[in-house]
């Protein structure tokens, strides 16, 4: 893919640019800055100069996600607790369906459990989709002009952009993905010096997200982002004093239990149970636990890779042992 890139960046094509949020804390470490140093704007500034037309980022459509599983998990809910409205709801545990290589695992290994999984775009493909649909029109392209690329820390991203089903606009949502590796091979090809570059920022249209956004990288934070769209909705109550704690860490599972007070039914707390997994092979008894309908959880998070997408086989790698 990265020829691709290479020939889409030196012809007449509108080639625009996505970059994941574990990008930013890890491009640095190409070039020598220690370890987890937030780069952002360095970035940016490279990728334009680079020659992309548009430099976005996948903040915004990580927000898109967010919502979307946040609101199909209220309504398995809702189905659970027999509110009327909600029969043809999901069941639960409701999965997450962010990172391609649990989804892929899943659908061989547990093809009986699809349904359990949200039916959620990752971040990536809800920005290629809203890119060439939307962000076409507001700028005035034809899709089929349209070079998207994107840069992530996870080689299973490549997969991903290529499934058949991503075709929003008529034409592929993402055409290329670029590793982390892969954008710094780029930046160094093109002689640009990386430490001297001005901070910029992202384009606007499509280029601004919140924190919740951000914390998709690391292990939980798909968790805690999406529990917080939905504790708002289901209480009904701004999200201001109650901390997310419990989600956060670094061990390979953990669990945690929310309590929610649901407006729809007079104020009644719903205990939301919810466990965060790294590593697809610490998943196996939980999804059996779902397809057996034994399942203690309300919402379960995969992320294949030990800790997140912040440690992605496209990120550099560390020389230190």
């Amino acid at each position: 893919m990265l020829d691709d890139v290479r020939s889409a960046l030196a012809d007449d094509r509108y080639v625009v640019v996505q970059e994941a949020p574990s990008v930013r804390v890890g491009l640095g470490e190409a070039f020598g800055y220690p370890e987890g140093t937030p780069v952002e704007g360095q970035m940016f500034a490279a990728l334009r100069r680079l020659g992309f037309d548009k430099v976005y980022d996948t903040l915004f459509g990580a927000d898109l996600t967010i919502m979307e599983e946040g609101y199909e998990l209220i309504g398995r809910v809702y189905k659970a607790l027999g509110v009327v409205g909600y029969e043809d709801a999901g069941p639960l545990p409701q999965f997450t369906s962010c990172c391609p290589g649990w989804v892929s695992y899943a659908e061989s290994r547990y093809p009986d459990m699809l349904d359990h999984l949200s039916s959620a775009r990752s971040p990536m493909q809800m920005f290629g989709a809203v890119a060439k649909t939307y962000g076409a029109e507001k700028l005035g392209i034809d899709p089929s002009q349209m070079y998207s690329v994107a840069v992530m820390p996870c080689t299973a991203k490549k997969y991903e952009c290529s499934r058949p089903e991503f075709i929003g606009s008529g034409y592929q949502d993402v055409d290329a993905v670029i590793t982390t590796r892969e954008l710094a091979q780029l930046i160094g090809e093109a002689g640009i010096d990386f430490k001297s570059l001005p901070e910029e920022g992202p384009d606007k249209l499509l280029g601004e997200g919140t924190g919740a956004a951000a914390i998709f990288g690391v292990t939980g934070g798909v968790m805690e982002a999406a529990l917080r769209t939905a504790y708002e909705v289901l209480s009904g109550q701004v999200l201001e004093d109650v901390e997310l704690d419990a989600v956060r860490g670094t061990d390979s599972v953990r669990e945690a239990t929310i309590p929610v007070p649901i407006a729809d039914l007079n104020g009644k707390t719903v205990d939301v149970k919810v466990a965060i997994v790294s590593g697809s092979k610490n998943v196996e008894s939980l999804a059996q636990a779902a397809m057996d309908g034994t399942s203690p959880y309300h919402f379960i998070e995969v992320m294949n890779c030990p800790q997140g997408c912040i440690n992605g086989g496209g990120q550099p790698i560390s020389r230190d042992f």
